[in-house]
């Protein structure tokens, strides 16, 4: 990754991105917009990340078979919904045509000891997502704060079933940071399974997204990062990607997540 140039990085990170809209004045029209934002002259983003109340629309303009995966988000942002609620959304989501499922993990439960509250989730809603449906956990890593917590929230939610672990909502103070990253693509090393990884939050230019599959490619090794294997969860990347591309200057977009 050291070696690749800004336009290798730029196409690669586009492959890998979750385009995303969580912010609470989403509308209709912003949802149409991601829509055609993430088919794009240079390739299609691996997904967009939407609320559930957007699923339903966003299959409709993308249609069946589209290579532009949905994702949405449950237990979101707080990670404090009882099981069955979450299932709710989960049913619902898939039902109205969701390919990917971004479940927050009671995190706060798990900061006071309730490691049960953690398995018990992850492992409802995996069973409630049919396969190909995939199943990405955030653990809130800026919240956990400590590494020890950290991983241990990875690797439960790993041996629970996830497909992917991810470090945020976009929603809290501390995102994604390097040190998180470290520590989760680590334990995915170490559970010997095929699991990817998901930076959230905070990831806004063509040269955060290089140190953050430099790290990747480190760990595991060069050829692991792939849209089945790696993500990038924003909202402003692409604006940095297209103008690598285009080979232009631009400002990468200024949004929080």
């Amino acid at each position: 990754m050291l070696e690749a140039s800004n336009r290798q990085i730029a196409a690669l990170a586009l492959s890998m991105l979750d385009l995303t809209d969580l912010t609470d004045t989403c509308t209709p029209e912003a949802i149409e917009d991601l829509c055609n934002r993430a088919r794009t002259a240079f390739g299609n983003t691996a997904a967009i990340c939407i609320w559930p109340r957007f699923v339903a629309q966003a299959r409709a303009v993308l249609g069946l078979n589209s290579a532009v995966k949905i994702a949405t988000v449950v237990n979101f942002p707080s990670g404090d919904l009882p099981v069955d609620a979450v299932l709710e959304e989960v049913r619902q989501a898939v039902a109205d045509g969701a390919d990917e499922i971004d479940l927050v993990i009671p995190y706060r439960a798990f900061m006071t000891g309730d490691e049960q509250a953690v398995r018990v989730m992850v492992s409802a809603v995996r069973h409630a997502c049919p396969r190909p449906v995939i199943l990405k956990t955030i653990l809130e890593t800026g919240e956990l704060k400590d590494r020890g917590l950290i991983r241990s929230a990875s690797h439960i939610a790993i041996q629970e079933g996830a497909d992917f672990i991810k470090t945020s909502t976009g929603k809290v103070a501390v995102n994604a940071t390097l040190e998180a990253a470290d520590i989760m693509l680590t334990c995915i090393r170490e559970s010997g399974r095929k699991v990817g990884f998901k930076p959230a939050g905070g990831v806004r230019t063509v040269a955060d997204a290089r140190l953050y599959l430099t790290l990747a490619a480190t760990i595991h090794s060069p050829d692991w990062p792939m849209a089945s294997t790696f993500r990038f969860g924003a909202s402003g990347l692409l604006a940095d990607i297209l103008a690598v591309l285009e080979d232009r200057d631009a400002v990468a977009g200024a949004t929080a997540y």
